[in-house]
Parts: structure tokens; sequence; C-alpha cells
């Protein structure tokens, strides 16, 4: 299917890795013009090296950053038409998972909402006007499964990301009429380095649980969360739903939150 982003200018943040790695490879295999952005970049995004990519160093967390991130990219290819809000999760210095609502501090909430909530707030707020100018205009925010789905860990994520789903149905709301689809992506746990680096999700739960880590990705986890496909997601499988809600082939398609979490949420 040609989902024809050809010629279409698009920013991808936490671009150098897992989704946000697969999205940006997804949009220049569909011939966007692709702005990556992350605190460094890495082989994987290197070897992607060309005309239609360029990678802007930046940290999210500093609230001059997306707006000098947003420039950048009309500067060097003259419009702007997607925006994926990819960078998320843990903010620099935190491990999820964390269990139980006590232990976490106001600095804690503080940087967690900085990083997935405010981050994406101040990006869109410096897209828009030039997303205004698109004549197939889309922002995609990847949220998780874990915002519809409350449990007695990570209250500070899971409720950053709640917000983040209300606020991508505000925005539907306010801007499809002029042009600016706004959909969800949620996410449930994907094989990325949040789980298989060190010291990442597989090796808190391996600690948690006595399991090896390779045997929390393989089947522990997936057991825990009751994954219907029973195993983790791959991070290709978010970007593909990414592009498509990118797409103007879902011209349609707004206000919407698309679950890619291999059956995690059971809710309606």
């Amino acid at each position: 299917m040609d989902l024809r982003l050809n010629g279409r200018v698009a920013i991808v943040t936490g671009a150098s890795k897992g989704i946000g790695l697969a999205v940006v490879r997804t949009l220049l295999d569909e011939g966007a013009r692709v702005v990556a952005v992350s605190r460094k970049s890495g082989a994987d995004l290197d070897a992607l090296a060309g005309p239609n990519l360029v990678h802007v160093p930046a940290d999210l967390m500093d609230p001059a950053a997306p707006a000098a991130v947003v420039e950048r990219a009309v500067e060097v290819f003259g419009g702007l038409d997607v925006l994926v809000n990819n960078a998320g999760g843990p903010p620099p210095g935190a491990v999820l998972p964390r269990f139980g609502f006590l232990p976490l501090t106001d600095d804690d909430w503080r940087a967690m909402y900085e990083f997935n909530l405010f981050a994406v707030v101040r990006t869109v707020r410096a897209a828009l006007p030039h997303l205004l100018k698109s004549d197939a205009a889309s922002i995609v925010n990847v949220s998780s499964g874990n915002a519809r789905h409350p449990a007695p860990m990570n209250f500070d994520y899971n409720s950053a990301k709640a917000a983040l789903n209300n606020l991508a149905k505000g925005l539907s709301e306010e801007f499809a009429p002029q042009g600016v689809r706004v959909n969800t992506v949620s996410p449930g746990p994907v094989r990325t380095a949040w789980w298989t680096e060190e010291g990442g999700a597989a090796d808190v739960l391996a600690g948690a649980t006595g399991a090896d880590r390779d045997a929390v990705m393989d089947s522990v986890a997936p057991e825990m969360m009751s994954l219907s496909t029973g195993r983790l997601a791959l991070p290709q499988e978010v970007a593909d739903v990414v592009a498509l809600l990118a797409s103007p082939r879902s011209a349609s398609t707004t206000g919407a939150d698309f679950a890619v979490d291999s059956g995690f949420l059971k809710e309606l």
C-alpha cells in the first residue's frame, strides 16, 4: 500500500532506538523527509543517513528544546506535515517498573510529567502553526496501555500517559476541523531497550520474581500481563500503525487510540 507520504516532512522524537527508530525507518521507506530527535544519535540511526534524514540532538525536558527542533525542521525541509511524539518512558535516572505509591517523591512526579506530558505540550504548541499550513497534517502521540489500565505500580508514569490521551482527544476536537488530525497509539510491553538493556525492566522483574532476564521477557512478563499473543510486541509492529495514522490514507481517523499491545488491554 502506498501511504502517500512521499515528500512529506515529519518530526519523530525519541528517534535513536526502539519504536522511534522503527518509525523513522518506516517513514523514510515511504519517501518522507524525517527530522529525527534524540539526546544523541546511535549506530542504527546513523546507518539510515541520507538526504531525507536530519538528526537534531535535543533534550526535550529543556523547555526551549521543542521550539528549536521545530524551527530546525522548517529551516531544513521548508515545512511540516507530521509530528510523532514518541519520546517518553522513564526520564533520565529513573528505572521502571517502580512499585507502590508512597516511595514516589515530588521530584519523581515532576520529572515523569516533564518528559511524558509537558515535552509533548511544548512540541505540539511549536508545531501547530506549521501543521496548520499543511494539506494533510497529522499528530501521532505514542502513549501506553497503562494509561487505561491502572495498577499499584508506576503511578506517575501511568497517570502522565492518561493525561497525554486526554490531551490528544482535546487537540483533535479543536484542530481536526482545521485540518490537523490527532491520534494516539498505545503500546503494551514492547521488546525495546527499556526491557533489554542492563538494569532495565527485565532485570527489575527478574529481581522481583527470581527468574532470569531472558525468561522474564520470553514467558514471565507475558504471563504476568496476560498477553493474549504470549509475547512482547516488536517495535516495527507499533511503527506500522504510527505510519498509517500519519498517512493521508487515514484522513477520517482522528481522536482515536489504537492499542498495539499483544492483547494486554482487556477493557472495552
